[in-house]
């Protein structure tokens, strides 16, 4: 089990804070493929101060995703803790998570995300002060470095945990990296080492075996997985079975793919309106549809959709097709 400051986390399997994303649609439907704690995406915290509606929508979190970290970034000290406070007073967030890796230039140029990267004393003056401002546990997200020349992944947790955060996931690569070339565990490995509070490996964790090499080889105390986990929540449900049993569970059948991504448009057309969801399902569905043979065709009919029943009309064809060419291939 992983425990955050008083938060009990069943088990070690966290799902990423991804931008454009992890929305609540997105973060229920993995929570109920077993992740441990799910994380939203990241919000403004100039966003939250000034109640910009989009923001306020974002900060919408259903009781059944819990427990759940809130991720929050900004650049200056005032208003990253009013937003803080925020959070805490009118959601029903668990955690309150400061994104300190965020590699866009739009986050950096504001002196945010993953600029931080670069002065431990700045990192330990707005965690201790949003730390101070708030009850619930604070945590920080963050990459191991800038560049290659200023990796000080090591000085940023330690200066995280002096200033009473409860936790730190960190991605092992650096700004500039992006999300290109390796992820190097073994700096996890060196801050977990370095400090008392739990550390969360993040980076290049693609398959269940990977999440149990990451705990193994750098002893994090939890495994946050991102990008593998579009449109396959099996891969969160099979990591956890894996992590707890030594068994790895099968893929799941087209059918199954399926049904959980009509389930996903139907949750997201409740947040959203069926105009936006069914127009940002178009990424979603082409991640869900990863692998199905024959699926170009089909994921080139899917952008040109504006219905949700056009778009559930594709998808079950798809499962007709591929279903009769199983049956025939069985049968010859």
């Amino acid at each position: 089990m992983l425990k955050i400051g008083n938060i009990n986390i069943k088990n070690p399997v966290v799902l990423a804070p991804m931008a454009g994303v992890c929305n609540s649609a997105f973060r229920l439907t993995v929570k109920e493929f077993g992740a441990g704690l799910v994380c939203a995406e990241m919000v403004s915290d100039k966003g939250i101060v000034f109640k910009n509606e989009k923001t306020m929508n974002m900060l919408y979190i259903d009781e059944r995703e819990k427990p759940l970290s809130l991720q929050i970034f900004g650049g200056e000290k005032e208003t990253l803790v009013e937003a803080a406070k925020f959070v805490e007073q009118n959601t029903n967030a668990d955690i309150i998570d400061i994104n300190m890796g965020c590699p866009v230039p739009k986050i950096t140029k504001c002196d945010a995300g993953a600029k931080w990267l670069l002065d431990p004393n700045k990192i330990y003056e707005m965690v201790s002060a949003v730390v101070d401002a708030v009850k619930k546990p604070v945590t920080v997200k963050m990459r191991m470095g800038w560049d290659e020349d200023h990796i000080f992944a090591v000085e940023n947790a330690k200066a995280v945990e002096r200033a009473g955060g409860q936790a730190v996931s960190l991605h092992g690569r650096t700004r500039v990296q992006m999300y290109e070339g390796k992820a190097n565990w073994n700096i996890i490995r060196e801050v977990k080492q370095a400090v008392n509070i739990p550390i969360i490996g993040n980076g290049d964790v693609q398959t269940p075996q990977d999440a149990k090499r990451m705990l193994d080889e750098t002893g994090c105390d939890g495994v946050m997985i991102g990008r593998a986990a579009l449109g396959n929540p099996w891969m969160i449900y099979r990591t956890v079975q894996y992590l707890q049993t030594g068994v790895l569970m099968d893929e799941p059948s087209v059918r199954e793919k399926i049904d959980v991504c009509i389930l996903h448009l139907d949750r997201l057309i409740a947040l959203k309106n069926e105009h936006i969801a069914v127009k940002e399902m178009r990424k979603h569905t082409a991640w869900y549809l990863k692998g199905i043979r024959g699926n170009a065709k089909v994921r080139n009919a899917i952008n040109e959709c504006h219905t949700r029943d056009e778009l559930v009309s594709l998808l079950n064809n798809l499962v007709t097709e591929v279903e009769e060419k199983q049956k025939n291939v069985r049968a010859g």
